[in-house]
């Protein structure tokens, strides 16, 4: 006779299933409110117990955590020591291991909840016997979801009950002990933060932080102001990339996850006012990153208009005065080091994708002109700023810069075209030294030809069209200078 241990927090089917497999020879056991389930449900089932020789204590605490379980779990059919072992104690083989977990994540969604209700709903015993059963997958059935019942029992009817599909459940398991120890971890870590909405008002959100980490918005100190929206949180995020990219003082403006202005300068307070100027209508409401600290002169700039965020990596103490006369401002102080978790996961239905983030860049010196006409040298630090700048911005995307601040960005268009026509459009300044940079390739020439209309002198984009010769050709028509770099930098 087979034996199956079953102990289930969610008990949708349990008893049908339980039925299903006392018809087909297994003997059951279980404990606490599974088997009083079971009993009502006229299932015959036996205590665990009667494996253990061993009564429940604690309040149910310790039941299963004895080698009477866990021995008759673990064991290696395929090695003759340990079924003698089992015979030694007297323990006896466990085929199927039913188990899911107490509902730790349901109990914490309480805003009430106190931290004894949510350490009374850390499972020990459950998460100890999936594991085990879950290693031991080649000779044991696990299972944590409600969903597999009737899989399973169909496949013990059709014996292919075998090792693949065992396979397939372990990983669920593993999957699904993984989901819990995380879900402690957030409560306990204090790394939950609801937020009073998500993108819009009908939408509920947290804010889950994965580090504290100094240099990253969610370890960052916030030194003033209500609490951070989500969108808050994602602009703010954005803004801090991009002015981490520079090594000289800059100042990034982001609205709605796209860069309205970056400056930069030989003082902060320089930096920020070519990103004002860039574009001083979208600026307003936005959010503002400076990678170095922020003196009184700055914060009386910033205060002069509406910011709904300011980050730094430190903010001097008569700044913070100035600053903190607007009640809502939130005022944010962070470590402006390169971050050191080069992951990023993007949320889609049904799962999530990861990827390295893009950190990556190319030096000036593996560029490559491709044009007859060279950039001059003001034309080359215009060429890096906005090659800098374009990385973050939706794509398709187009940035119009000079040496000194962005003067016109296109972001988020279906065509390359349109993006380049809406940076020209918004262009604070046209002349020779502002050049455009562009995150993906040219398909077409026409790009170009919009570009050259508008008298940009100087172009970077990646290259690798196989029309790359016809925006070449363009170029060299209207005198225009090329650099290509190999790489793009996309951003959906």
């Amino acid at each position: 006779m087979k034996n199956a241990i079953l102990s289930v927090s969610d008990k949708t089917g349990i008893v049908e299933f339980a039925k299903e497999l006392v018809a087909l020879g297994y003997q059951l056991y279980s404990t606490g409110g599974t088997k009083k389930a079971l009993e009502d449900g006229n299932v015959d089932v036996k205590s665990v117990s009667d494996l253990t020789q061993f009564e429940e204590i604690m309040d149910g605490r310790v039941k299963t955590l004895h080698p009477g379980v866990h021995g008759g779990i673990l064991a290696d059919r395929d090695k003759s020591v340990h079924l003698d072992q089992l015979k030694e104690q007297n323990i006896e083989l466990i085929d199927m291991v039913i188990v899911n977990l107490y509902p730790f994540k349901e109990t914490v969604k309480n805003p009430d909840v106190t931290e004894m209700d949510a350490i009374e709903n850390i499972d020990i015993g459950g998460p100890t016997m999936l594991r085990a059963a879950a290693k031991n997958f080649k000779h044991v059935t696990t299972i944590v979801d409600p969903a597999d019942y009737d899989t399973v029992i169909e496949k013990i009817k059709s014996d292919a009950l075998d090792e693949a599909f065992r396979k397939s459940l372990m990983i669920k398991v593993f999957k699904h002990t993984n989901d819990y120890d995380n879900a402690i971890v957030e409560f306990f870590n204090d790394s939950k933060e609801t937020l009073r909405y998500g993108e819009n008002p009908q939408q509920q959100a947290e804010f889950i932080r994965t580090t504290d980490a100094k240099n990253t918005i969610a370890g960052a100190k916030q030194l003033h102001g209500k609490q951070l929206s989500f969108n808050n949180i994602k602009d703010a995020d954005a803004a801090l990339s991009l002015v981490k990219k520079f090594e000289q003082p800059s100042s990034v403006a982001v609205k709605h996850m796209n860069p309205c202005g970056v400056g930069v300068g030989e003082t902060i307070n320089e930096a920020y006012q070519h990103a004002y100027e860039a574009d001083s209508q979208s600026i307003f409401g936005g959010i503002v990153a400076l990678n170095r600290p922020v003196n009184k002169a700055l914060a009386e700039e910033l205060h002069s208009i509406f910011l709904e965020v300011v980050i730094a990596p430190e903010f001097e103490a008569d700044a913070i005065d100035v600053l903190t006369q607007k009640k809502n401002i939130r005022l944010l102080e962070v470590d402006m080091a390169q971050d050191t978790d080069e992951t990023e996961f993007v949320s889609v239905s049904g799962g999530y994708l990861v990827q390295d983030k893009d950190n990556f860049d190319v030096p000036r010196e593996e560029m490559k002109v491709v044009t007859d006409a060279e950039p001059t040298e003001a034309q080359w630090d215009a060429l890096l700023l906005g090659w800098k700048v374009v990385s973050a911005v939706k794509s398709n995307a187009i940035v119009l810069s000079n040496d000194k601040q962005t003067v016109g960005v296109g972001a988020g268009q279906m065509n390359r075209v349109g993006s380049a026509e809406i940076a020209i459009a918004r262009a604070i300044e046209m002349n020779d030294n502002v050049i455009l940079a562009s995150d993906g390739f040219f398909p077409m020439d026409d790009t170009v030809e919009t570009a050259a209309k508008a008298g940009v002198k100087a172009i970077i984009q990646p290259g690798g069209s196989i029309k790359d010769q016809d925006s070449i050709d363009m170029a060299n028509k209207h005198g225009i200078a090329m650099v290509t770099t190999g790489m793009r930098h996309f951003k959906h």
